[in-house]
């Protein structure tokens, strides 16, 4: 298995590059040359994996054994979910029914992304241990080192310190946009004391952000200085660990007896960057049995207008702040991956796969034309494809409060009470909408990002004056009491200004370069 970039660079890289590179030197995103089939009988063979053991079979199906032998792969593997507090890693919740939530949020930092970024983060340090292992073999050759840098809306960041803090020969620089996270997530980030972990709170936007990373990756001269790692899902790594949930999902759902009857799955999936339904793609693509995926967005929701009328747009008022600030994206970033299959698919010149080329410059031009004019009109047939694996669904903020509301119901005998965050409600209320027009042999399971406890001004507001309810007994996990009044460690940045953040991002990098330098793995 090798792969290539979105946008046509010629470079066709092994996993390792892949890992390691993060953002295709044309800016382009790196996709897999092929996705693998499910192995005949997988369903039988894989019906009684543990996480860990499930999460082996499918990512040993994109990582060869020539680049992780599979005792080392397993090792990476059982480390990362060692982490978690639920055994299922991702247990399946029932609400009713019809009616699942797949919480996502039991890894260190109470959010989804623990999934993705505690494997990538011993992904990397284990490139870099065998690397400096053959680095000390060649006298005067000094030791690898990466600068991982990313950009957050709040959950990113803290998730991807909590994988990297205090790895060996790397630092970890995160951007965030000043004020526009929660409180909880600013403290999960700021109020790490590891000396490789530097928080950059800039006064603009999170795409703002994000903006700065991708330019940085794409200034070959400061990356090849800096060695810079991704962090972000542009990181196909994170993709890839993600698969591995729908796939727990779906063996759950069988063991509950959810599906019996001919029963099939609709996945409803709260995204602002469109990785976490990307990769439910791919599981689709490989064989999961599930119906179309279902993409909920709050107001920020260039994606549901992209199903409505298949126009790809920024739209005329930039970042709408919301109640789910994790989503408050203009543009997201993952739906280039997708974009690439939908042009590829939608073709009429009927292409091998051997033939990526085309796609790559439909591709290549798309992005141009968003960068240029903020808008891509899309063919009708890229259109009709997307609408193939994919609906979605607008929820306001509104909408995300009442819902939050209408679930936590102590009180009622026929359905159990359930407090959400912001986030998953906005997926339990499109999840509602979706229903109205699912057939009835289709059961929907909601993606569960985050913990309630990281978002406690929406929640406490959307429950003011429930009976019953106390944040602090019924919410707040111990590991967050008291964190709000933590010192903090954060580097403000007056405004999005690329050069500004350079000269911050070089002098902490060199700062780390002089001390971290002198570690050996």
């Amino acid at each position: 298995m090798k792969y290539f970039s979105t946008r046509g660079d010629p470079e066709i890289l092994s996993f390792e590059e892949t890992v390691i590179r993060g953002l295709a030197p044309d800016g382009g995103l790196y996709i897999p040359t092929q996705i693998p089939k499910l192995p005949e009988n997988w369903e039988n063979l894989w019906k009684d994996f543990t996480f860990s053991e499930l999460s082996y079979a499918v990512l040993s199906l994109y990582i060869p054994d020539s680049e992780i032998p599979p005792g080392s792969l397993k090792d990476i593997i059982n480390r990362s979910y060692s982490t978690f507090r639920d055994p299922q890693v991702t247990p399946l919740h029932k609400i009713n029914d019809k009616l699942h939530i797949l919480e996502l949020f039991h890894g260190p930092t109470y959010a989804f992304k623990d999934v993705a970024l505690q494997f990538l983060g011993n992904l990397f340090e284990y490139f870099l241990l065998r690397r400096n292992v053959v680095a000390k073999t060649n006298p005067g050759e000094k030791p690898q080192r990466l600068t991982i840098l990313g950009a957050t809306s709040g959950d990113t960041g803290s998730a991807a310190i909590y994988g990297l803090r205090s790895k060996a020969n790397i630092s970890i620089i995160i951007l965030h946009p000043y004020g526009r996270v929660s409180p909880i997530q600013e403290a999960q980030m700021t109020t790490v004391a590891d000396a490789n972990v530097h928080n950059l709170a800039v006064h603009g936007t999170f795409d703002d952000c994000q903006d700065i990373v991708k330019t940085c990756f794409g200034d070959k001269a400061f990356n090849s200085k800096w060695k810079l790692g991704a962090v972000n899902s542009i990181n196909w790594a994170r993709i890839l660990a993600q698969i591995v949930y729908y796939f727990s999902a779906y063996f759950q759902a069988k063991r509950n007896g959810i599906l019996d009857g001919g029963k099939a799955i609709q996945f409803v999936v709260p995204t602002g960057n469109f990785g976490d339904v990307l990769a439910g793609f791919y599981a689709k693509r490989m064989g999961l049995p599930t119906e179309q995926l279902a993409i909920a967005t709050n107001e920020n929701d260039i994606l549901a207008r992209f199903w409505k009328n298949g126009e790809y747009t920024k739209g005329k008022n930039g970042v709408v702040e919301t109640c789910s600030p994790a989503m408050d994206i203009v543009v997201s970033s993952n739906f280039e991956r997708l974009l690439w299959y939908l042009a590829d698919e939608s073709s009429s010149e009927g292409r091998t796969d051997g033939d990526r080329q085309a796609a790559c410059a439909t591709v290549n031009t798309w992005m141009g034309q968003m960068k240029a004019n903020g808008k891509v009109p899309m063919p009708v047939a890229v259109f009709e494809q997307a609408r193939k694996d994919f609906v979605a669904e607008r929820v306001s903020n509104e909408e995300t409060l009442e819902t939050i509301k209408s679930f936590y119901q102590p009180e009622s005998a026929s359905t159990p009470s359930y407090i959400a965050d912001p986030h998953t409600a906005v997926g339990l209320h499109a999840a509602k909408v979706f229903a109205q027009t699912n057939a009835p042999y289709v059961v929907q399971i909601v993606l569960s990002t985050a913990h309630p406890a990281k978002f406690s001004e929406a929640v406490t507001s959307a429950l003011q004056g429930a009976p019953s309810f106390n944040f602090e007994q019924q919410v707040l996990p111990e590991e967050f009491k008291g964190i709000l009044n933590m010192p903090r460690r954060v580097i403000e940045v007056e405004k999005p200004d690329y050069e500004l953040v350079k000269q911050v991002i070089e002098k902490v990098a060199a700062k780390d370069d002089a001390s971290l330098g002198k570690e050996s793995l």
